[in-house]
């Protein structure tokens, strides 16, 4: 039985990212949000046109997409109703949120150099990739209510760092799925994934070396 509803969002589920970039005076700004998707070598990120990440990132043209566990909620929800623009965008404070500079601090988390952007990584981050800007698309351009209000951002990610805990045994250029385990937002709330293969998988029959370019 299905029935015809009119979700406000529309998150069915995605992994938790915290993007690091670097404001105008040279300090760090770490965001969570959760409208990533990936692609080969690249991620699109669907952003609010007036956060500060987005601003950043129009200004730096590069980023760091750091990706917590599923036992990193703590240090996420530190931070997600803060934003690093001042004042506060209307928007964001009629939902409460507030102002805050010291991102890392604020998060508990470490901010340590990156090797090729100048956004520095977060340590505890099982996976920090280093991204930079290669296009941006406007949304809803044809939507009177929502044109100019968020943008798709595509970055190309040039550097991967991984804990080595969640590599595969004897291949060092490969993510093992049983043993990472991303926090993933669906509808606002935190989860993350049921230990185990639900079912295997064809597609697992095709080495990942095979979508190199």
């Amino acid at each position: 039985m299905h029935q015809v509803t009119q979700p406000a969002i529309l998150y069915f589920g995605t992994p938790v990212v915290l993007i690091s970039t670097v404001n105008e005076d040279g300090t760090a700004n770490l965001a969570p949000m959760s409208s990533a998707w990936w692609l080969g070598q690249r991620c699109v990120l669907g952003l609010a046109a007036v956060s500060k990440t987005t601003q950043n990132l129009l200004r730096t043209r590069e980023c760091v997409l750091n990706l917590p566990s599923h036992d990193m909620a703590e240090q996420v929800n530190r931070i997600a109703r803060t934003t690093g623009s001042d004042p506060v965008p209307a928007g964001k404070a009629s939902r409460g949120y507030r102002y805050v500079g010291e991102k890392f601090e604020t998060a508990g988390l470490t901010a340590v150099g990156s090797l090729i952007v100048k956004a520095p990584r977060a340590l505890e981050c099982p996976v920090q990739l280093e991204a930079e800007l290669e296009e941006v698309h406007p949304l809803a351009e044809n939507d009177p209510v929502w044109k100019g209000r968020s943008l798709a951002l595509h970055v190309v990610v040039r550097k991967v760092h991984a804990a080595t805990e969640i590599l595969a045994d004897g291949e060092p250029d490969r993510i093992d799925p049983d043993k990472w385990r991303p926090l993933i937002m669906s509808f606002q709330q935190f989860y993350g994934l049921t230990p185990g293969r639900v079912h295997g998988s064809e597609l697992a029959k095709i080495p990942e070396s095979a979508y190199r370019a």
